[in-house]
């Protein structure tokens, strides 16, 4: 089928112009010539030719647009002409001329005539057809812009063929060597030069002259017989000669590449991409390490409190100490947790951090607040870590209330091989900007709100008959219940809650209808909500399936995202195989661990939230997990029940594992539990229940509204889902294979399920998009490795076709069909996907422009960046249909699986939506499941199998046979009445094809190591169809040249020939290790398309013969080398085999009857010189428990080589005699082709014998090819001067303003400090300046130096950052400028940003001003040395010598473990007559060949001198989370154990110690510095070492023996410390460097080469006299050799290097870091001098003397007891933080009736301070318990606090201040002006240290927070705070309190305080009159009522009587 256009004329156009036309259908543009300068009419007259996989939908439209062409400019459009298809699908032809639209849709008179033809062939699929396209492909080679494909075009074949990086196919092939064109690359010319050419002659077209041949080769073609589909090539080079010819035509920075799957190449596109990479990781445990350092807690919520942190992940919980009465608490202490987990189970574990109040052994405290994250969060920062960040406490058991505090911290989690970056630790000045650095990811906002979750989960169908229970057996045999055996409950995990539904018994179709209800933070910090449906058994409760719903995924964080929002949709759950056994040995999968192999249920659930209003009364406080019931769902919510057809044919079945080879053999195809034979659904009598219907009118209405001759079609279809049983045929000693032959197996099945193909759709196009997007930038990587020009025009190319592809998404998205069972995440994530890809659309443009030859790394960068969000976009949340699985069975055994996404194999009617493996033949590779496939297991195959799958409506399904290969008949099962129209089940072909395959096995590189010696004894087995051969086997080599050609005759291939011409199968290569006993072991596979050649083409360029190609070796999932081989499939003719081309090359008789490779594939060769320098062995371990005595290196490539001098004694010295030898031998010119050289070390034993002792193999001999000098002449062309003057200070940048001078001419060279000094002067930390009283150099020392570098080092890293933020929001700013699209918010944001950037810049200036002292400094690298150097391998090499195997991990640590040496040495490659410049240069030593002025290699004596400044972060080793180190140095037979220094308690020692040590190189030359935890019991732990190999420093010409100090200087802190002086050690690199000079002038000028330098001429000694010396100028010289012309390079400056520490039984993992520098010095030149002294510095002794006059406006607590007034009895308390147990109070100021209290009292507290770090350094037993005292530092801050005194209860807290003595607010004058500001907001104020004004008076606020949580003034106190020295202290003395010496005046109080006691009467008088006046009267009233009455009663009687006796 096909659909051709013709487009003749374009007519009544106006004005006279160049016209170009556009011609659309289905999203594959094509663009007509262009049409130069004509006027009215423009005669395009082409044809356009489109094949069809699928019938044209009457609906469907052409579009033809015209435009007015431009050079420069955009094309304008000048109309369209859109025609709906009907009636062409009617009539198959029409003829129209009609007239085009404009833009507003109105008609204009121009008018288009076209012809339309519409073929549907014989049902086969259509395919391009050159000649209908191009009437003469070369002369139309050379229109301009040929047609640009503009998306993926109508093929479905995305992402097809063997391509990509990932996949070894053709990709490494030699991209412009490679003959065969893949197809052609559009280039279109953008022309800025807007010169116009004649159409004749623009080359509008370049071919990347076949870029990869397994490439996508997308296009379809009805390929006519005997046509040949050379293309046109143009070599790129040939495009950049003919745009230069034309005179600049082509601007080369507009040229673009489109993708190698251009029109013009055949391809059938009937097979899809096999997939690599084998072995499943994602279950598999790692080891992870988390690091906490819980710094400090500010801003705590309640009175006075005794905080504790409690650090929690998982089930682990650590406590940090607990801080006494302090709502600020300083903690730094730090906590690791080791995990060895997969990487799933590690993401969701949660980090908690919680504040608890008051915690001892008896109770467990209260709680303050908590923060949680999970580890997830974490390890997806920069660096996975969070450093110094602040985490915000919330109280989960009480939403209402407000923040609860902060905790600062860092928290990183390490996986193995990740190294973290640790910001230089350094004073932190603004985080105290709590706001400014959240513990929150980037984008999250600070203000977080509780939010409510709701899961709700409607039902669940499909369980598993779990019969576990033995007990459900019994009661079965005895009752004789036949129950469903499952009782299933669904708990749900988020955020380390956990809830349940209700337990739903004895059903394996659940309903529930409940929610869960999760409260929680939002954004949450934990990504994943975990779903898992649960059996409730009392026996052993399992998981039936687990499901996670990344929150990412289902909301959208940008301006116009949406919340969290989900479903209501099905889940499918996948786990272990529905087998039951009592022991489920794959229950793991079920929990989510590893990948599903089976479907085990699918689940119906809806997730949402609300944000909660915390301020409305009724809402529920606490965080608890509540559980409710909720309506039930209507069975409409979640779509339309449709019916699905599965049809699957299975072509080939090969490489079955040689285990099952005796039993039959058949495959099982399920899709959710439709075909599976336990327990699966056949037969739609059960679709009821699983439809989800709930009646029979349903369903029989189901069936009558299919279309009718459906229901006949097929009333009762049985499905198949097995392939009949096949005893397998032996292939090789190893694999067996199915005898399909020409008959091939199918299944199919049909299935109901909810209609969600949308969701299908869109990520298809997504992906096919991404897929694209990822073989382009393949493509672009590839030229850059092989260096090929031009990589920025294929870039331009990629971004192109991915800003076509965007656009086409949206075009298809928006036509969204019905809303049937459209979820709101539905409508939302289309909504957002379609802004996104409209955005990257715009990007791709814009940066497309932007792409240049400078650019292009960048550019790249941002192109991966896209990809990775398609990838994201594209992977869709909702599940619909369920995935397919593929098992193999052998007698009725599970063996091995296959998973295949439902997706990728659902048809459509468009081709862009259709799944990439869709009615295509795909190779698929079975799997062991679950853990049987860790490890090797994982990495041999079970079986390959060829299936072809269609999955689609059932109505759909007339097609589903269309993409097999052509040729076959159907076998279809007989059904009763005779109905033929049943899917078939099986295909038999008919037609058959001969063919003879030639594998030419050149060879392999960098295999890795399958035996004990650490080499391999390599073959390979080349299997293809049902054959399979091995190369020979060579001995011992990781890089086998097996030089072979292997044939494979009568291969027979089923279907038509021309499709498989154009996509053959693939051959499968795999690489054993031949073992002498038991079966080879398996070393790595990788795959390679052949290319073909059809019996009637001839065998010649530029196709055959084919060159040879690299294929990446895969073993499991990690890269195990590259095979560098050729495929060639050649049809036999019907006259026979001897008219193939004949196969030449002698059957060499020494190799029996191998063939070699022919010549023309082989590579050419020439003869190269291979010079190897010697220098030595080193670290040799023991072979076969002997030591090694007489080594000898053997050097092998390409067959030849060379042996080095057997070393004598290598105990004595392990130097070779012999330093260079060389060997000739013939290398391809091809420098990427040259084979590996392999180095081998061998003991020379007794009579002859040799062990091998280690082996290492150099893969890329290209570092070290000799590339003679351009001309050295022009490395320094260019005069000028750069000015070097040194009275002032050094310059700190390097100068960047080389200039670079002719060899021949003098110039003189100055470098100008004095620019650079206005800016760069020294950094120096606040608290750190010295003095303004005292810059005296005697207070300077080498602390100083340090602190200043690091405060430089920080200053340089914020720079780098802040240039890099500025750069990107500059490139921001050019792309929304392009683009017009940047979004207006982020703009403000970024600005907000950078002009707090710039406040801040300048209050850094302000300061700087302030405090400018000049202090030299050295280089502090934040890296080891090494690093910076380039390994110091600047002339002598190290190479690691392996032995042994290579571990079943793919851990790269093992590697690490196989080292059992290293080789010194070098090697230098060149081609034979050797470089005549080398030979005539000066000195020439003709036995050094290339290798000239190396020193000799005698042993040395030399004193190596070890400085250990200070260790960070290191890994604690006791239980109390601390470590005691100490340093251990050992470098040869010394070691040094500074046991008895250590340091107690402690993560961040300061050891400031320097080691001194003799040795002799090079017996004694690696030096290992080791942190060690003492013990007081027990051994000491090692914490972590590092290793230095000072030999490689010694020698180097970077010079690494001592660095070389910024300044010259005779004495002080920075006294020179290297015993040669800058003058000698210049004159010494001269003379050997054979350099003319030093020559010193007047004027401070000294000469070298051709250099003049200039610099000062003057030194002060220690007493002040100045001395001419040249010193300084020597120094200038060697601060700029690099620029010394021909010889300079870096001299290592004066440093201090950071180095990891690491312990070998945690591998790659990082245990801290350790500061150091090494000296190295001779023993024959002069000793040095002392070593320098950095022990730590000692804290200085001062005194704070507070002096507390007077309080004012204190709250009032009490009231009187007697008096009834307000009143309080005020003391204040106060002390230094961290010294809580010395607190001082104050005198008790009774019954102050104002808040007033006068005080007079003295505070003295005596402290050990460090200028250096602002810290006050405490040493004091943790317990009594403990062995000794443990240094802190602590932050200086001195707390006051005022306090209620009680007499009986507990004294009531008032408030406090806690003020910093560095920086604290200046106090009031008087109180009136003393706010509660000062202490809220201490940045409006102006702050003082007092360690600068030494005597501060003034107010201060008492602040405490009241009921509300908001701070309140509670008082104000007068003090006077007067710091002295200790000295100063001695020498005037002050007493405590009021006491002497220095005595206080009593302070006048009002009598009022003690008024009752001294007058007694008038008190009483106050009682009596005024309180209890009313009291009293009431009483007595009382009292006298009361006698009444007792009277009453008492003479009443007598009275009566009286009265009665009447007396």
């Amino acid at each position: 089928m096909a659909l051709l256009v013709h487009l003749k004329t374009v007519t009544d156009l106006r004005g006279r112009g160049d016209r170009i036309a556009k011609v659309a259908f289905r999203g594959l543009s094509f663009y007509t010539r262009v049409i130069e300068n004509c006027e009215d009419e423009a005669p395009f007259d082409e044809t356009f030719r489109w094949p069809i996989a699928s019938n044209i939908d009457g609906n469907e439209m052409l579009e033809i647009q015209v435009y007015n062409y431009s050079k420069v400019f955009t094309n304008r459009l000048i109309g369209t002409f859109a025609m709906v298809l009907q009636k062409v699908v009617e009539e198959g032809q029409l003829e129209i001329s009609d007239t085009l639209i404009d833009d507003n849709n109105s008609s204009i008179r121009t008018s288009v005539s076209i012809e339309i033809k519409y073929q549907a062939m014989d049902g086969t699929v259509g395919a391009w057809n050159d000649s209908e396209f191009l009437e003469n492909p070369n002369q139309r080679a050379d229109h301009e812009t040929t047609f640009h494909f503009e998306t993926e075009s109508l093929l479905s074949g995305s992402g097809q063929s063997l391509g990509s990086g990932t996949s070894p196919g053709r990709s490494q092939q030699s991209l412009l060597g490679e003959r065969r064109s893949a197809g052609k690359d559009v280039i279109k010319p953008k022309d800025d030069k807007g010169k116009k050419e004649s159409k004749e002659k623009t080359s509008g077209k370049g071919v990347f002259s076949g870029m990869k041949l397994g490439k996508a080769r997308h296009a379809k073609d009805d390929h006519k017989k005997g046509h040949a589909d050379e293309p046109a090539v143009l070599e790129t080079e040939d495009l950049d000669r003919k745009a230069m010819r034309l005179g600049g035509g082509l601007d080369p920075d507009t040229i673009s590449l489109a993708s190698v799957t251009a029109v013009t190449t055949n391809v059938s596109n009937k097979r899809s991409k096999p997939d690599i990479k084998m072995e499943p990781s994602a279950g598999r445990p790692q080891d992870y390490q988390v690091s906490i350092t819980i710094i400090e807690a500010r801003q705590l919520v309640g009175l006075n409190m005794d905080p504790v942190v409690c650090v929690e992940i998982g089930e682990e919980k650590k406590y940090t100490s607990m801080k006494e009465s302090t709502n600020c608490p300083y903690y730094n202490e730090y906590f690791v947790f080791d995990f060895h987990v997969s990487p799933d189970v590690m993401f969701d574990k949660i980090v908690k951090l919680s504040v608890i109040h008051s915690k001892n052994l008896l109770r467990s405290g209260t709680l303050v607040g908590t923060f949680k994250l999970d580890i997830g969060t974490i390890y997806s920062q920069p660096e996975h870590q969070f450093y110094h960040k602040w985490a915000i406490l919330s109280d989960p058991g009480d939403i209402t209330t407000g923040v609860k505090g902060y905790i600062k911290c860092d928290i990183a989690v390490v996986g193995k091989g990740d190294n973290i970056k640790t910001p230089h630790k350094s004073n932190e000045t603004d985080e105290d900007d709590i706001e400014g650095n959240l513990l929150l990811p980037e984008g999250v906002p600070s203000e977080r709100q509780w939010a409510r979750y709701y899961v709700k989960v409607y039902r669940a169908e499909g369980l598993p008959k779990m019969n576990t229970s033995i007990m459900a057996n019994m009661k079965k045999a005895f009752i004789g219940e036949n129950k469903d055996l499952v009782d299933p409950y669904v708990q749900v995990s988020f955020a380390g809650q956990k809830g349940k539904t209700s337990v739903q018994k004895s059903t394996y179709e659940p309903v529930w209808n409940e929610q869960i209800i999760f409260t929680e933070m939002f954004p949450p910090l934990c990504t994943r909500i975990k779903i898992q449906i649960r059996d409730c058994d009392k026996v052993n409760e399992v998981a039936i399936g687990t499901h996670f719903v990344d929150l990412r995924k289902i909301s959208n964080d940008g301006d116009k995202g949406f919340l969290p929002t989900f479903g209501p949709s099905w889940v499918n759950m996948y786990g272990s195989t529905r087998n039951y056994t009592l022991m489920d040995e794959h229950q793991d999968l079920n929990e989510g661990l590893g990948e599903g192999v089976s479907f085990r249920a699918r689940l119906l659930i809806c997730i949402g939230m609300e944000i909660l209003d915390t301020a409305s009364p009724e809402i529920m406080s606490s965080t608890d997990v509540q559980m409710e019931s909720i309506q039930q769902i209507s069975d409409l919510a979640t779509g339309k029940m449709e019916e699905f057809f599965l049809f699957g044919a299975f072509l080939e079945s090969t490489m079955l594992d040689r285990r099952i080879g005796d039993k039959p053999v058949n495959f099982e195809v399920t899709i959710g539990n439709y075909g599976n034979q336990i327990d699966g659904i056949s037969k739609p009598a059960v679709r009821k229940r699983k439809g989800g219907g709930d009646t029979d009118e349903e369903e029989s209405e189901l069936l009558q509204n299919s279309s009718e001759d459906e229901v006949d079609d097929d009333g009762d279809l049985e499905p198949i889902s097995c392939t009949p049983p096949m005893k397998p045929v032996i292939t090789d000693r190893n694999y067996f294979h199915l005898p399909y032959f020409e008959k091939k197996p199918c299944t199919y099945i049909k299935s109901w399920w909810q209609d969600q193909r949308r969701r299908l759709y869109n990520a298809n196009i997504m992906d096919k998009i991404a897929d694209k997007l990822e073989e382009g930038l393949n493509d672009v990587q590839e030229i850059l490795k092989t260096e090929k020009p031009h990589p920025e025009r294929r870039l331009r190319g990629v971004l192109e076709e991915l800003s076509s592809g965007c656009t086409r998404f949206v075009s298809l998205a928006n036509k969204d069909q019905s809303a049937a069972g459209k979820t709101k995440l539905d409508r939302e994530r289309l909504k957002s996907c379609i802004r996104e890809m409209e955005n990257m659309a715009q990007q791709a443009k814009t940066t497309r422009t932007q792409v240049k030859k400078t650019t292009l790394k960048d550019k790249l960068k941002q192109v991966h960046v896209f990809l990775h969000k398609l990838r994201f976009m594209a992977e869709e949340p909702q599940h619909s249909i369920p995935e397919i699985f593929i098992w193999m069975m052998s007698n009725n055994k599970r063996i091995a699986y296959a998973r295949i996404p439902s997706k990728d194999i659902l048809y459509s009617i468009v081709d862009e939506e259709t799944g990439k493996d869709c009615g295509k033949v795909k190779t698929v590779f079975l799997k062991l499941p679950g853990k049987r496939g860790f490890g090797t297991a994982g990495w041999t195959v079970q079986a390959k199998i060829e299936v072809y799958f269609w999955l689609g409506l059932n109505k759909q399904r007339k097609d589903f046979l269309t993409g097999l290969p052509s040729g076959y008949e159907e076998n279809k099962a007989v059904q009763g009445q005779g109905l033929q129209s049943f899917p078939p089940i099986s295909l038999t072909y008919i037609k058959k094809q001969l063919f003879q395959l030639r594998v030419h096995m050149y060879q392999a590189r960098s295999l890795c190591a399958a035996d004990s010696s650490g080499l391999s004894d390599p073959f390979a087995r080349v299997f293809f169809s049902t054959q399979s051969q091995c190369t020979e086997v060579l001995q011992e080599t990781l890089c086998p040249t097996w030089d072979q050609l292997l044939v494979f005759d009568n291969i027979e291939l089923y279907g038509e020939a021309q499709e498989l011409r154009d996509d053959p199968p693939i051959v499968v290569i795999e690489i054993y290790d031949q073992d002498t006993v038991g079966k080879a072991e398996y070393i790595g596979r990788t795959f390679a398309k052949p290319i073909v050649k059809m019996a009637e083409e001839d065998y010649c360029p530029p196709r055959f013969p084919p060159p040879l190609e690299y294929y990446q070796i895969y073993r499991g999932n990690s890269t195990a080398g590259d095979l560098l081989a050729a495929f060639e499939l050649l049809q036999i003719p019907p006259s026979g085999k001897h008219n193939l081309p004949p196969i030449d090359g002698p059957t060499d008789s020494e190799r029996g009857p191998i063939l070699p490779v022919p010549k023309g594939i082989r590579p050419v060769l020439s003869k190269y010189r291979i010079e190897i320098l010697f220098w030595g062995l080193r670290d040799l371990k023991r072979v076969n428990l002997a030591q090694v005595d007489r080594p000898r290196v053997d050097i092998e490539c390409a067959g030849k080589g060379v042996q080095s001098a057997v070393i004598q004694n290598y105990k004595k010295n392990p130097n070779f005699s012999t330093l260079v030898k060389y060997f000739e031998v013939d290398l391809p010119e091809n420098e990427l082709l040259h084979p590996p050289l392999n180095i081998r070390v061998v003991d020379c034993r007794a009579f002859g014998r040799y062990t091998l002792v280690g082996s290492h193999a150099v893969g890329s001999l290209r570092k070290f090819i000799y590339r003679p000098p351009e001309n050295k002449v022009q490395n320094w062309v260019n005069a000028g001067d750069i000015n070097v003057n040194m009275e002032t200070e050094i310059p700190v940048k390097k100068m960047e303003t080389v200039v670079k001078l002719e060899a021949n001419s003098d110039a003189v060279v100055k470098v100008d400090a004095n620019e650079d000094e206005k800016s760069k002067k020294k950094k120096k930390k606040k608290g750190e300046e010295i003095e303004e009283e005292e810059p005296d150099e005697s207070m300077l020392d080498w602390w100083s130096k340090y602190f200043a570098s690091i405060e430089t080092l920080m200053e340089r890293i914020r720079q780098q950052e802040a240039a890099a933020a500025e750069a990107e929001e500059k490139e921001d700013m050019e792309i929304a400028a392009e683009g017009k699209l940047g979004t207006k918010q982020s703009k403000s944001k970024d600005k907000a940003k950078a002009q707090e950037k710039e406040k801040k810049k300048k209050q850094l200036e302000m300061v700087e001003k302030k405090e400018k002292v000049k202090i030299d400094e050295l280089q502090v690298y934040d890296k080891e040395l090494e690093t910076e150097f380039g390994n110091f391998e600047d002339w002598l090499h190290t190479f690691n010598l392996y032995r042994g195997k290579i571990g079943d991990d793919d851990d790269s640590c093992t590697d690490e473990e196989r080292i059992v040496g290293r080789f010194k040495g070098s090697i230098c490659v060149y081609k034979v007559p050797l470089p005549e410049d080398i030979a005539r240069e000066a000195g020439y030593e003709p036995t050094f060949g290339m290798f000239q002025g190396i020193p000799n290699n005698d042993l040395v004596n030399v004193l190596v001198r070890v400085y250990v400044v200070r260790a960070t972060e290191l890994h604690p080793a006791d239980i109390n989370g601390k470590a005691d180190p100490y340093i251990v140095i050992k470098l040869g037979k010394t070691e040094i154990r500074d046991k008895e220094n250590y340091i107690s308690k402690q993560l961040n020692p300061v050891f400031g110690k320097s080691f001194d040590i003799e040795v002799t190189f090079p017996m004694e030359s690696m030096l290992t510095v080791s942190i060690y935890d003492w013990d007081l019991v027990g051994t000491d732990d090692l914490i972590g070492e590092t290793k230095l190999d000072l030999e490689n420093r010694y020698y180097s010409k970077h010079r690494a023996t001592c660095g070389i100090a910024q300044q010259y200087s005779l004495h002080g802190y920075n006294m020179w410390r290297d015993p040669v002086k800058p003058t000698q050690l210049l004159t010494k690199l001269c003379k050997e460097n054979k350099i003319d000079g030093p020559h010193f002038g007047p004027g401070g000028r000294v000469k070298v080469a051709n250099r003049v330098f200039t610099g000062p001429t003057e030194i002060e000694d220690e007493n002040g006299v100045k001395k001419e010396t040249d010193e300084h100028l020597s120094l200038i010289v060697l601060h700029h050799w690099e620029e010394v012309p021909r010889v300079g390079c870096r001299l290592v400056p004066e440093h201090v290097e950071t180095r990891p520490l690491l312990n070998p039984e945690k591998p790659g993992i990082e245990q801290g870091r350790i500061e150091l520098f090494v000296d190295m010095f001779p023993k024959d030149m002069p000793a040095p001098g002392a070593p320098i002294d950095i022990s730590p510095r000692k804290p200085k002794k001062y005194e704070l003397r507070v002096i507390v006059w007077n309080t004012d406006e204190v709250i009032l607590e009490d009231d009187d007891y007697f008096t009834g007034e307000k009143s309080s009895d005020i003391f204040v308390r106060g002390w230094l933080k961290g010294q809580q147990e010395d607190k001082q109070d104050t005198d008790v100021h009774y019954h102050s009736l104002t808040g007033e209290g006068n005080f007079n009292w003295r505070f003295i507290f005596p402290f050990d301070y460090l200028m250096a770090e602002e810290k006050i350094v405490i040493s004091k037993k943790e317990s009594m318990f403990s062995w000794d005292e443990t240094e802190y530092k602590i932050p200086a801050r001195l707390t006051l606090q005022v306090w209620d005194a009680d007499h009986f209860s507990a004294d009531d807290f008032l408030g406090a201040i806690e003020l910093d003595l560095n920086r604290f607010t200046r106090g009031a004058k008087t109180a009136k002006l003393c706010t509660i500001e000062m202490a809220t907001d201490e940045s409006a104020f102006p702050t003082v240290s007092i360690f600068k004004q030494k005597r501060v008076k003034g107010w201060w606020p008492f602040v405490a927070r009241n009921e509300n949580d908001e701070m309140e003034l509670t008082g104000k106190v007068e003090a006077e705070l007067h710091l002295l020295t200790a000295e100063e202290a001695e020498k005037s003395p002050a007493g405590l309190a009021r006491n002497e010496p220095e005595p206080l005046e009593k302070p006048n109080r009002p009598d009022t305080s003690f008024i009752w006691f001294l007058n007694p009467l008038k008190s009483i008088k106050y009682l009596i009159c005024n309180r209890y006046k009313w009291l009293i009267v009431k009483i007595v009233l009382a009292l006298l009522l009361l006698i009444m009455i007792g009277l009453f009663l008492y003479s009443m009687p007598g009275y009566m009587v009286k009265k009665l006796l009447g007396a």
